[in-house]
């Protein structure tokens, strides 16, 4: 049974100025053969479908939420993608984060921070086990605090690592 995700931090927004999705559009999801397929390959605990990090800034994110995992055993995936192809971010993230089965089974630990950099969004998405350490209050800080003032710079890899940093300080 796929993890159920909680959805974290209702402004999506990244960077001021732009219309934020309000209204539900449909899923990111395609069905094929009777059975959902995900929007993106899990390429592992950082999924760059949208090219925005280097190798070497991908490898540093991955130790980190790897060394998180073996310490709490909890997981934290980064994903970015190219684009939502008009779907709602925050559906995106979850049907995402349950496709690939992010968190332990039993426990809903999952974390998944999404980045849509074509659109100027922004999403935490966090599994019911984890929603009483980051909260929705938390997590927007994080956002609003952390990353957004990186990304209005120019600097998503520093966004998303000091936003990293932010939950696993959280998390440890």
């Amino acid at each position: 049974m796929p993890v159920r995700l909680l959805l974290l931090c209702a402004a999506a927004l990244a960077i001021p100025g732009l219309k934020a999705q309000t209204a539900p559009q449909e899923t990111a999801s395609q069905e094929t053969a009777g059975r959902a397929e995900p929007a993106v390959a899990l390429a592992g605990r950082v999924t760059d479908a949208a090219g925005i990090f280097s190798v070497g800034q991908e490898e540093a994110l991955s130790r980190k939420l790897e060394k998180l995992e073996r310490s709490t055993r909890h997981q934290m995936v980064v994903a970015t993608v190219a684009s939502l192809d008009g779907a709602e971010i925050g559906s995106f993230t979850t049907d995402l984060a349950n496709q690939w089965g992010i968190g332990r089974k039993g426990h809903d630990d999952g974390v998944v921070l999404l980045v849509a950099p074509n659109e100027q969004l922004v999403r935490i998405a966090v599994g019911f086990g984890l929603e009483s350490v980051l909260t929705d209050a938390y997590c927007q800080g994080v956002i609003d605090k952390k990353m957004i003032p990186h990304f209005r710079k120019g600097d998503l890899y520093g966004g998303v690592n000091a936003g990293v940093d932010a939950l696993i300080e959280r998390l440890d």
